[in-house]
C-alpha cells in the first residue's frame, strides 16, 4: 500500500519536473532518494533502472550527510542507462546548471556575484560560483598588485562578472571592479566630508624620494617627507614602509584639484615650543651629526631638533677645509649654542667653542717681543706665512723682512720649508693675526745712523751716484742721504748736478731726518746761505762800506787758516 503511494507521488513528481518531453537526458530533474548505501545515495527519476550519486556531491566540505530515503532533490541526467543499466546522474552538475542560470541573470542584470577563491593557475586564480567555475586574472584581484593571495583564499569575496560564454563553460569574474565601485562611492562620501585638521587613519600605498601616498579609504593623500616626523629624515623608508597602516592628519586639502596633503608629525608635540628656554645661548650640549654638506653640519639635539655648525664655526685654525674633514655623519660632538630663532626653527651651533682658542693661548704664552723659529708655510706677494705653536700661522709683512734691502727683493733669499726665526710683533685675538718680523731681530742701522745727526748741522759727504735731479751722497756713518738740484748750490747757475763727480766730498747742511722713509735730505744752498749770514755777522756789514766780496773773503781765509790749523 505505502509503495503504490510512493509511486503515485513520484510520478506526480516526475510529471512536475518534466511533463511531457520525451527524454530527460541532458536535463535537471527531481529524484526521491530511496535508499542510502556505501556512501552512495539511490535516486529513482522514473526511469526503468536507478541511479547512484556519491553522497560527497551533496555536501560542502567538512559537513555530514544528513540524506534519508524519501528526501527529494535535484540532479542532472547525464545518461539514461550505463553498462551497468543504471540511469547515470550527477548533483554537481546540477547545481552547476543552476548556479549558470543564476549567474545568466546576474549577468544580464549587472549584479555582483559571490564567490570562492580555491585555487591558482597559469594567469590567475579559479573561483567557485556556487558549483560553476570562473577564471579571475590575476590583474583583477585587486586595485593594487598583490604579493600573497593567502588570506583571500577560501574567503567569499564579491565579484563582478566579466564575460561568459556556457557554450564553452567560460566565465571570466572581476573581484578589483567591485572593490574600484566601492572605491569611487567611499571616495566621494569621504572628498565631501574632508576637513583640514582631520584625524583619518590610512595605508601606505606608495613611496617616493619626496614623500609617501597614502590611501584614505578611496582617496589618495600625499604625506610630504618633512611632514613624516619632527626629527630630519633623508628618506621616507627610515620610517614608512609600503602596506603600514598610519594616522594621519589632514594639513591642506584643496576642494577643486581634490589634492590632500598629509601630516603624521602633525600629532605629536613640537618640540621646538620652549626651545630658547631649554637652549639658552652660551650653553654646551652634546649632540650627533646627521647631516654633513659644503656649509656645514646639522646636529641633532634632541629628536626633531637640530641646529647648523656653520664651517666657519668648525674649527679655529682649518679654514679651507671641507666639513666632511673635521666632523663624520652619526659622530657625537660637544657643540656651544651661539643662537636661537624660534620662529624660523633656527638653532646656530658652534663646535671650535668648546676647544681652546689657540689665539688668546698663543697672546699670554708668547706676548710681543718673543722670539720664535718656525717654517715658512707660505710665500706670497705680501709677506711670509710661518707656523707657530698651536697650528697657526704668522705672517712676517715685505717691510719687516729687512731693514736696508726692499721687501721685493728681501723675499727672494726666502723658500717654503725654511727656518726662520721671528720676533712677534702683534697678536689681534679678535682678527685671528700675528704679527712677525725678522729685521727686529736686529738693530735699525738707520736708527743708529739717524742718533748721531742733527736737523741743521753740517757734515761731510761723500758723492757716490748723479742723477737729473740730484745727487746721491753717502754719510760717514755708512747713512745714505740725497741733494735735490736746487739745494746744489746758492747761485741757480751752479745748481747742475754735472759739476759733481762720484767720489769727491762736499759739505751739507742736515734739512730733514725720516725715520718712516728712513732718508736723510741734505742742502749745499743751505749751509753756503748759513755761512754768508755768519760772515757777515762777524766781518761787518753794509752799513760799515766792506763789499760782500771783502766780507766772504775774509771769511774764507779764516776758514782755510782754521783748516791748517786742524792738518
Amino acid at each position: 500500500m505505502a509503495k503504490a503511494a510512493v509511486s503515485e507521488d513520484f510520478e506526480a513528481l516526475l510529471e512536475e519536473s518534466f511533463g511531457q518531453v520525451p527524454s530527460i537526458e541532458g536535463s535537471v530533474v527531481k529524484g526521491v532518494i530511496i535508499g542510502i548505501e556505501n556512501d552512495f545515495a539511490l535516486i529513482d527519476v522514473g526511469l526503468k533502472s536507478e541511479g547512484r550519486v556519491a553522497l560527497k556531491e551533496f555536501l560542502s566540505p567538512g559537513q555530514k550527510s544528513e540524506l534519508k530515503a524519501g528526501d527529494v532533490v535535484e540532479v542532472y541526467v547525464e545518461r539514461l542507462e550505463d553498462r551497468n543499466g543504471e540511469a547515470m546522474l550527477s548533483r554537481d552538475k546540477a547545481r552547476r546548471e543552476e548556479a549558470w542560470a543564476q549567474l545568466e541573470n546576474a549577468f544580464n542584470g549587472n549584479e555582483r556575484v559571490t564567490g570562492i577563491i580555491f585555487s591558482r593557475v597559469k594567469g590567475g586564480f579559479t573561483v567557485d560560483l556556487s558549483g560553476a567555475v570562473a577564471f579571475l586574472p590575476g590583474s583583477q584581484v585587486d586595485i593594487r598588485p598583490v604579493r600573497d593571495i593567502g588570506p583571500l583564499l577560501g574567503t567569499p569575496q564579491p565579484f563582478q562578472i566579466l564575460k561568459m560564454d556556457r557554450r564553452r563553460g567560460n566565465i571570466v569574474v572581476s573581484r578589483r571592479a567591485v572593490l574600484e565601485e566601492s572605491r569611487a562611492e567611499a571616495r566621494s562620501e569621504l572628498v565631501a566630508s574632508l576637513k583640514e585638521g582631520m584625524i583619518l587613519s590610512g595605508v601606505v600605498k606608495n613611496i617616493t624620494d619626496y614623500g609617501a601616498f597614502v590611501d584614505l579609504g578611496g582617496v589618495d593623500g600625499l604625506l610630504h617627507v618633512t611632514d613624516i616626523a619632527w626629527r630630519r629624515i633623508n628618506h621616507p623608508t627610515e620610517a614608512l614602509q609600503i602596506g603600514q597602516t598610519v594616522k594621519v592628519q589632514v594639513i591642506r586639502f584643496n576642494p577643486e584639484t581634490q589634492r590632500i596633503s598629509l601630516g603624521m608629525k602633525q600629532l605629536e608635540a613640537d618640540p621646538w615650543e620652549g626651545v630658547d628656554v631649554k637652549y639658552p645661548v652660551g650653553t654646551k650640549f652634546t649632540g650627533r651629526v646627521t647631516n654633513i654638506t659644503d656649509y656645514g653640519a646639522f646636529v641633532e639635539l634632541e629628536p626633531g631638533i637640530e641646529g647648523l655648525v656653520h664651517v666657519s664655526e668648525m674649527s679655529w685654525t682649518k679654514k679651507n677645509v671641507h666639513p666632511g674633514k673635521i666632523v663624520s655623519t652619526s659622530q657625537e660632538v660637544e657643540v656651544m649654542i651661539l643662537d636661537v630663532d624660534p620662529n624660523k626653527r633656527r638653532i646656530s651651533l658652534g663646535l671650535k667653542q668648546c676647544m681652546g682658542n689657540p689665539w688668546d693661548e698663543f697672546a699670554e704664552k708668547y706676548p710681543a717681543g718673543t722670539e720664535l723659529e718656525g717654517e715658512v708655510k707660505n710665500i706670497t706677494e705680501f709677506g711670509l706665512f710661518v707656523g707657530l705653536p698651536g697650528e697657526i700661522d704668522g705672517m712676517v709683512h715685505l717691510s719687516d723682512i729687512d731693514w736696508e734691502t726692499p721687501g721685493e727683493e728681501a723675499i727672494q733669499n726666502f723658500k717654503k720649508g725654511d727656518m726662520v726665526k721671528t720676533k712677534v710683533l702683534d697678536v689681534d685675538t679678535e682678527k685671528e693675526r700675528i704679527s712677525l718680523g725678522i729685521k727686529q731681530l736686529s738693530s735699525d742701522p738707520f736708527a743708529a745712523g739717524a742718533a748721531g745727526l742733527k736737523k741743521g748741522g753740517v757734515v761731510t759727504t761723500t758723492v757716490t751716484q748723479i742723477t737729473e735731479g740730484g745727487i746721491e751722497v753717502a754719510l760717514s756713518d755708512g747713512m745714505t742721504g740725497f741733494i735735490r738740484k736746487s739745494d746744489l748750490a746758492r747761485d741757480r747757475s751752479d745748481q747742475r748736478p754735472e759739476r759733481f763727480a762720484v767720489g769727491e766730498k762736499v759739505d751739507a747742511k742736515v734739512t730733514n731726518i725720516d725715520n718712516k722713509t728712513r732718508k736723510v735730505s741734505l742742502s749745499i744752498k743751505a749751509r753756503e746761505v748759513a755761512e754768508e749770514k755768519q760772515a757777515m755777522a762777524e766781518f761787518g756789514s753794509s752799513d760799515s762800506g766792506a763789499s760782500l766780496g771783502d766780507i766772504l773773503g775774509a771769511a774764507l781765509r779764516q776758514r782755510q787758516e782754521k783748516d791748517r790749523q786742524g792738518d
